[in-house]
């Protein structure tokens, strides 16, 4: 076995073990039952929420259906509400981690070449391949592949995160897609690229572009006439995920894709970031593109972008006002750190969010997402 972290179970009265695999860098389940098609959901429900998983040896199918089942129990449950916003918000995170907890408790095996060992299980090798590793037998860490445990549900966004891949996200600036790959945020809120290929051009000679992710900024500068743009990331996923949407769509001799945390070497007249928008812990890598802990990344890119611009420079921040609705951040803590930065704002441009959470009023965050506005602050050196 290798270092990563293993999950041991009982059956047929032997102790056995394999690899566990996490993506929410979550700990193996020390208590773990078999499974299978003769287990009911109240049971299965119940189990989940004590902390008990279980390895399904039965159909795949029905595995899917009961965590189906599982997922209306974890509904079913009354909603708490406050009407302080940053309570609402944390109930609902703690909610939301509660569910995906006993959610996560249905598991499955994975043959050492990713074959799933059950009844009508699909084929997942090729999703697998695309968010573990390759499929000659070495994974992204380098260590060899072996017979592993997963979490169905993490096992099924493989799936979903496979279609997005082949799929594509339409990009109206771009008119072509862009393809996310597992891990990375996918561009579905469209809003927020629309105000960059909007926004006045300081220069067309060069721009950064920190924080890339699938490269999308990156491409519309391109595509805009920008000649030359360095785009950072720090998640290996996103930087293969980047090179390969920015290689489709033809775009290799403009935008170079470095590993970088925040800035590249040297200073640029246009400095784009798009950070996560809430200043919170995330449950999962998927969400550090949403969640940024302490404000790390946006503090960071702030107190970095003055050393950065080229005289007469401007550096773009696209930021969602949503963390001031759920009373996580105000607006005077925003602009006493640009102050603190040496920044001042030069422009602003705002737009209505259109994701289809907006109009949900069951959404238990409804109220702030309402009254949400996504802006591009264009902001310049306030000091010689």
């Amino acid at each position: 076995m290798s270092e990563h972290p293993t999950i041991r179970w009982t059956e047929a009265d032997k102790e056995r073990s394999a690899r566990w695999r996490s993506e929410s860098g979550a700990a193996p389940p020390k208590r773990v039952v078999i499974a299978d098609d003769t287990m009911k959901a109240d049971e299965a429900y119940g189990l989940a929420c004590e902390g008990t998983a279980l390895l399904w040896q039965g159909d795949f199918q029905n595995a899917r259906q009961l965590l189906l089942a599982m997922s209306r129990r974890a509904d079913r449950k009354p909603r708490k509400t406050s009407e302080v916003a940053g309570a609402a918000f944390n109930l609902h995170r703690q909610s939301q981690s509660q569910r995906t907890r006993a959610l996560a408790m249905i598991l499955v095996s994975l043959d050492s070449d990713y074959t799933i060992p059950l009844r009508r299980a699909p084929d997942m090798r090729q999703a697998c391949t695309e968010a573990y590793g390759a499929g000659d037998g070495k994974l992204l860490s380098g260590h060899p592949s072996e017979p592993s445990v997963v979490s169905l549900r993490e096992l099924l966004g493989l799936i979903g995160a496979h279609e997005w891949r082949k799929k594509g996200v339409e990009i109206p600036a771009l008119g072509a897609r862009i393809h996310p790959h597992y891990g990375v945020y996918s561009p579905v809120r469209g809003e927020y690229v629309g105000l960059v290929n909007e926004a006045p051009l300081p220069s067309t000679e060069l721009a950064f572009d920190i924080g890339t992710g699938t490269g999308v900024l990156a491409a519309v500068l391109a595509r805009r006439g920008v000649k030359h743009i360095v785009a950072t990331d720090q998640d290996p996923r996103a930087l293969a995920c980047a090179r390969e949407n920015i290689a489709r769509l033809g775009l290799s001799a403009q935008v170079e894709v470095v590993q970088a945390d925040l800035f590249p070497a040297g200073k640029a007249p246009l400095i784009v970031c798009n950070p996560p928008w809430i200043p919170a812990r995330p449950n999962s890598p998927i969400e550090r593109a949403i969640f940024d802990p302490d404000s790390r990344m946006l503090r960071g890119f702030l107190s970095g972008l003055a050393a950065h611009l080229e005289p007469g420079g401007e550096g773009w921040l696209v930021l969602s006002d949503i963390a001031e609705h759920l009373g996580l951040r105000t607006r005077d803590e925003m602009l006493a750190a640009f102050d603190a930065a040496g920044l001042k704002v030069i422009g602003r441009m705002d737009v209505k969010p259109h994701h289809p959470k907006v109009s949900d009023a069951a959404d238990p965050l409804h109220t702030a997402r309402a009254a949400e506005i996504t802006s591009l602050w264009r902001l310049a050196g306030a000091r010689p």
